[in-house]
């Protein structure tokens, strides 16, 4: 290979999604070690909700035909 050959990036550069600057290879899709760890911090304390409807909780409680 020459100095001339571009390496193509296995995944495209996006903005961090704790800051916004862009992301690092080594913390992805973050921009540093810090950004990581607000996430998963935020992950553990339980901040990240999966919203649930009501009409699947009714639909739980139906007994089967």
């Amino acid at each position: 290979m020459s100095s001339d050959d571009k390496v193509t990036p296995l995944r495209p550069k996006r903005p961090c999604p704790e800051c916004g600057k862009p992301s690092a290879r080594e913390t992805y899709p973050f921009c540093s070690t810090r950004c990581k760890d607000i996430d998963l911090n935020r992950w553990l304390k339980g901040a990240y909700v999966i919203p649930a409807r009501d009409d699947e909780d009714e639909a739980d409680n139906d007994p089967p035909k």
